[in-house]
């Protein structure tokens, strides 16, 4: 029997982020109040985030018993990342110098009030690519899981799962330990995502109370841009790589709907990482696959990250006047694929790395990011968005490079004829 519509959970967040944005234009005080209502929910998700990355990796690394194949997935992942993300880049870039959305604008570094972008310039400029790498390395094993670093985390995850692999049948205990806490921390998030529609509302209710849509009007052409550049990339090189693989990207973006539209209430993708994993998983992508490509995509793959850097680096550009040359739009290109790396998918995460990658390219002026600082929370929701299908797509692409991808549980699963509703207990 089919639930009333009332009962699911993407109507129950659709309706929330309908209601959010009424009440956002009917009393923009009122809305802003309700930013704690989308920051708690966002906080419940964050809570288990680090201990679903370490099961599901090590989990994942110590299932393969076998470091080669475990080597082998991770280099197949990064090649796809690095790939995908180079296009991300390079379309970003096409579609900039193409339309230009920051001609016109003639502002002057001067003129700009920089007092709101502080933070995230001083920030920027205060790391370079030794503070990165030397912060992938915790200060304690506790630290990683107390400061909730994603790429900390999965760099003991890494250790700790080889280590486990090398125990043999040692190790047997502590991977069936490690599972059962697996099931029973996808439990907590089962009970966390009803109350997702009502974060979706308070973030939402937020967003537009605080900006308001009137602001969008100066700004719309960079939003206009960067939404359109973000549907090429995820219909016209996903979609091909996903019509290559033997699956079609429109059905992958319904069965991933409720994911997307909490996405689309919080800005966060990190809000929807354990339900992504559990779905890909039904989708027929084995579980050791999916252990290892998704902790790894939300800080390597991140293609909606890549669109908008490029993308906002030349508006800033163009909206200053600042002419740059093919070889400084392709260091611009370069810089950016690396300080992409690591951000995570929480809110605002991309307009530290725009700071990261202007800082290290000085001909752009940094001050320019105070032009688009008002309108970065309506990007945010694309990027997350982008980010998330990105990653299901490499996760699928992975499992099938393995041999890994049950190919008929993953057509009835697009199909709708799986309820991918259903926690797995299997796999």
């Amino acid at each position: 029997m089919r639930k009333p519509l009332y009962k699911i959970l993407y109507v129950q967040v659709l309706v929330a982020i309908v209601i959010g944005v009424t009440l956002g234009l009917a009393n923009p005080e009122l809305a802003v109040a309700m930013k704690p209502l989308g920051d708690a929910f966002i906080k419940l998700v964050k809570m288990v985030i680090p201990v679903i990355i370490f099961c599901t990796v090590v989990s994942g690394i110590a299932g393969m018993q076998d470091a080669k194949r475990v080597g082998r997935v991770g280099v197949k992942a990064i090649v796809y990342f690095e790939v995908v993300s180079t296009f991300a880049l390079v379309i970003g870039l096409i579609v900039a110098n193409t339309l230009k959305p920051g001609a016109g604008f003639n502002a002057t570094p001067e003129s700009l009030d920089t007092k709101a972008i502080a933070d995230y310039t001083t920030r920027a400029k205060a790391e370079n690519i030794s503070d990165f790498l030397l912060n992938i390395i915790p200060n304690t094993v506790v630290d990683a899981f107390a400061k909730g670093d994603v790429l900390q985390v999965l760099f003991f995850a890494v250790l700790f799962g080889f280590a486990l692999s090398a125990l043999g049948k040692r190790g047997d205990g502590v991977r069936s330990f490690i599972d059962q806490v697996t099931h029973v921390i996808f439990g907590v998030i089962n009970i966390v995502m009803r109350v997702a529609p009502i974060g979706a509302f308070g973030a939402m209710a937020f967003t537009i109370g605080r900006y308001g849509v009137a602001a969008l009007g100066p700004l719309f052409s960079l939003m206009g841009a960067f939404y359109l550049t973000a549907a090429l990339f995820v219909f016209v090189v996903l979609g091909t790589i996903a019509r290559l693989v033997g699956f079609n990207i429109v059905r992958l973006i319904i069965y991933l709907k409720e994911e997307l539209l909490i996405v689309l209430g919080t800005s966060s993708s990190e809000s929807a990482l354990p339900s992504l994993m559990e779905k890909l998983r039904r989708l027929g992508c084995s579980r050791p696959v999916v252990g290892l490509v998704i902790p790894a995509g939300y800080s390597f793959n991140l293609d909606g990250t890549n669109i908008y850097i490029t993308m906002a680096a030349l508006f800033i550009a163009q909206a200053t006047n600042t002419d740059l040359t093919l070889t400084q739009e392709l260091t611009l290109l370069a810089v950016a694929m690396l300080s992409s790396k690591g951000a995570s998918g929480i809110t605002g995460a991309g307009f530290v790395t725009l700071a990261a990658t202007l800082a290290v390219v000085p001909t752009i002026p940094i001050e320019g990011m105070a032009l688009i600082l008002g309108i970065d929370r309506f990007m945010s929701e694309c990027r997350a968005i982008t980010n998330i299908i990105g990653n299901a797509v490499a996760t699928v692409v992975v499992s099938r490079w393995e041999g890994e991808l049950d190919k008929t549980q993953l057509q009835a699963a697009l199909k709708g004829n799986l309820a991918p509703e259903t926690v797995l207990d299997e796999a």
